[in-house]
């Protein structure tokens, strides 16, 4: 199964379906659970970690013979690092758990709705992803797992408190709830840094297209909730769906006006990305999302030429952004690539994509 998720573009989140999905690419629902009796991965030895592996993994097991949807563990390694990187790009796994060590694992549905850590910050990080604005959905997902896993395992757990993290942010649900937003318009007439600040002072955390310490790169951004602690999870799932229709309404509200007064300035945007993306030597992956969004604007507010939707007619946006990764891209071809040879690469790729100019 893992060969499948480490050669497609296609993830749950990427199926461009969900409430506001022309802007909202996911919704994230990340649950943070600890064995009690164990010490926290910060804290922990291989043997300890290796029984934590153990543990979960026979839980996984025993609940798949209950669920009709199976789960599939995966020690991280076994897995080469450039499928590790893979599960990275898709969002499926962080930053730090990719890197290596011993007794790391993951545990996948196979449609990678699910996707849980092991042994990441805390010994058990349970995920799931819906395209659009699906929180609600995707929380009813997490919860009964949750409950099937807590069936077979003793959480480290308060009556006071809640449940217990590694980090102090998470204690209490352990819950962090995020979306994935597209906000061209609001980055393009210079509101981004204003919106997001307010953000801040409303408890809410804005990070690049990975998470935490990653870069905000073709207008992709992540919005989630900062505190756990003394809130529950419906009031936390309930003011992040009414923050992000905001951030929804804000965004429509500026490309209208986009539209109406730089209608010619994006529709020849749209032009020069189109243009690019066909004909380009040389693309890194920085620049091929930017002309993506560039592309993607120009789509949702109806700027393309008949022969520009003829050719856009298939293209689906979030896989676009999988395509566009480096590991992925050296999936693809098939072979180790320096950077330089990335860039060429992802410039074929692309311009098979689009339809590379004749003559």
């Amino acid at each position: 199964m893992i060969k499948k998720v480490v050669t497609s573009t296609e993830s749950n989140w990427t199926k461009q379906e969900g409430l506001y999905h022309h802007i909202v690419i996911s919704s994230r629902i990340r649950l943070a659970r600890n064995l009690a009796k164990l010490p926290m991965p910060a804290f922990q030895d291989e043997s300890s970690a290796f029984t934590v592996l153990e543990k979960v993994k026979k839980a996984a097991e025993t609940i798949n013979r209950q669920r009709k949807e199976q789960l599939y563990f995966y020690q991280l390694s076994e897995l080469p690092a450039l499928e590790r990187q893979i599960l990275l790009e898709k969002h499926l796994i962080s930053p730090e758990h990719r890197e290596e060590g011993p007794n790391k694992g993951i545990i996948l549905s196979q449609d990678e709705s699910i996707c849980i850590m092991i042994n990441e910050e805390d010994h058990l990080r349970i995920q799931v992803f819906m395209p659009g604005l699906q929180l609600d959905k995707a929380w009813g997902t997490a919860d009964r797992l949750d409950d099937e896993l807590e069936s077979q395992l003793e959480y480290a757990f308060d009556k006071q408190i809640g449940y217990l993290t590694c980090c102090p942010t998470n204690v209490g649900t352990g819950l962090r709830a995020s979306v994935m937003l597209h906000l061209p318009a609001l980055v393009l007439t210079q509101q981004v840094g204003k919106v997001f600040r307010s953000l801040g002072q409303l408890g809410f955390a804005v990070r690049g297209l990975y998470g935490e310490g990653t870069e905000a790169i073709g207008n992709l951004y992540q919005v989630s909730n900062q505190v756990t602690l003394g809130k529950s999870e419906a009031e936390i799932l309930q003011n992040l769906t009414e923050l992000t229709g905001q951030l929804v309404d804000k965004e429509e509200e500026t490309r209208k006006w986009l539209r109406k007064e730089w209608s010619a300035q994006l529709k020849d945007r749209v032009g020069r990305a189109l243009g690019i993306l066909q004909n380009a030597a040389i693309l890194s992956s920085q620049e091929a999302l930017q002309l993506i969004s560039d592309v993607k604007i120009g789509m949702d507010l109806g700027l393309l030429s008949d022969k520009q939707k003829a050719l856009l007619k298939d293209v689906n946006h979030s896989e676009l952004i999988v395509l566009a990764q480096p590991a992925f891209v050296q999936r693809v071809t098939g072979r180790q690539l320096e950077a330089a040879e990335r860039d060429q690469a992802r410039a074929e790729l692309f311009a098979q994509k689009f339809g590379a100019a004749q003559g």
